[in-house]
């Protein structure tokens, strides 16, 4: 911690707004918010002033202490956007010595109202994500922005992504390479090996239940797998509004007795859960990093995931875990590791070994690094610390 201080202290960095479209405690909180509230913690830990501000929180007060930072959550799902804005560029916030945006999804494009020094963190690319979650003519919009205008807007911003993969793809749309920085995602040091293996196969998907996921596809391919591991298990653990659909797709597939939907669980049955199982998997479509996959691994569990960005970065193919081409290539691999001992046991070796190298505590101090780069490369106007 004392070196977080320090690198914020020699860049004049105390005070830090960190604007996010969501928070920890939001019924639709993923790995983005786990992100953002594990590093504004231990920022805070190190003596920085960290402001969090996000939408409303579904239940929960509009302003909170976590941790030793500041919550404000405020607006709706679009009404935070102009809203933390007009707060910053109108000082209502307080000071600030730099400025933390969290794009996930739609940008608070802070390049034209914000100045230096600031970042903008940026977990993966939406693409075809926009069709998945949003009616067609907003749809057609976040695409438009994502593609033409935020290149344009945030050339010449310092942007943190968690993935090499992520990186190739912002160049791809016009970033300058230059300009964006890595920093992988930690794992909790909560998440080791322990105990036994289940008895009979155990498989394993954690994350939100929401279309890119594509759990649908998922359970198809559970199915199938079933036909050929007779004593297959499978626990899904997540939240989101696909739970009722997904719920009567298991129904229909007559999979009640053998395919759960736990729901949200405790940290302590999540480790259990993926210290139990043969593997963890995933058919999501798009991912910054795959913080489960990480979480699993340490606990020396493999995964046989999609072959997209991020997860080409926190799996290495044929290593730590098996990438396939689709729900089809994930379900022929995943088939293979069922049926082949050694290569479990290889694989979920080299997969806890390097997952011991990822800390949250060396993510903090990236992005961290990130913004003190930006806080020395220009003159602070407007909101110097005094």
């Amino acid at each position: 911690m004392a070196k977080l201080g320090d690198i914020a202290a020699a860049a004049g960095l105390r005070r830090i707004h960190v604007l996010a479209w969501r928070d920890l405690e939001d019924v639709e909180a993923g790995g983005s918010e786990v992100h953002a509230a594990t590093i504004a913690r231990l920022w805070a830990e190190a003596g920085l002033e960290v402001s969090l501000r996000t939408s409303y929180a579904q239940g929960q007060p509009p302003t909170i202490d976590r941790d030793g930072y500041h919550v404000r959550r405020r607006g709706g799902r679009y009404q935070v956007f102009p809203r933390a804005v007009l707060r910053e560029v109108l000082k209502l916030s307080g000071p600030r010595d730099g400025l933390v945006e969290i794009w996930n999804g739609m940008p608070f494009f802070s390049p034209l109202w914000a100045p230096q020094p600031r970042i903008t963190f940026l977990h993966h690319v939406h693409r075809e994500m926009w069709q998945m979650v949003l009616p067609p003519k907003l749809a057609v919009v976040g695409d438009l922005i994502e593609r033409r205008i935020a290149p344009l807007v945030y050339r010449g911003t310092r942007v943190v992504t968690p993935a090499a993969s992520t990186k190739r793809e912002l160049v791809g749309l016009g970033f300058r390479a230059d300009r964006v920085s890595v920093v992988p995602n930690g794992v909790d040091p909560a998440f080791t090996p322990g105990g036994a293996r289940a008895p009979r196969p155990l498989v394993v998907a954690v994350g939100r239940l929401v279309p890119v996921k594509r759990y649908d596809l998922l359970i198809e391919m559970l199915v199938r797998l079933r036909g050929r591991h007779p004593d297959l298990q499978a626990v899904i653990v997540g939240t989101g509004y696909e739970h009722v659909a997904l719920e009567r797709l298991v129904h229909e597939r007559g999979a009640e007795d053998w395919l759960t939907l736990a729901g949200r669980v405790p940290e302590a049955e999540l480790i259990a859960l993926y210290r139990q199982a043969w593997a963890v998997t995933s058919t999501s479509v798009r991912e910054g990093w795959g913080l489960t996959v990480t979480e699993a691994a340490a606990c020396g569990t493999p995964a046989v995931v999609t072959r997209i960005s991020g997860h080409l970065d926190s799996v290495v193919d044929g290593q730590t875990g098996l990438l396939g081409d689709g729900p089809e290539g994930v379900e022929r691999e995943l088939d293979r590791l069922l049926r082949d001992p050694g290569l479990r046991d290889r694989l979920g070796a080299a997969a806890r070994e390097r997952a011991a190298g990822f800390t949250w505590e060396a993510t903090a101090l990236g992005v961290l690094e990130a913004l003190a780069q930006e806080a020395r490369r220009r003159p602070r106007r407007g909101h110097a610390t005094r």
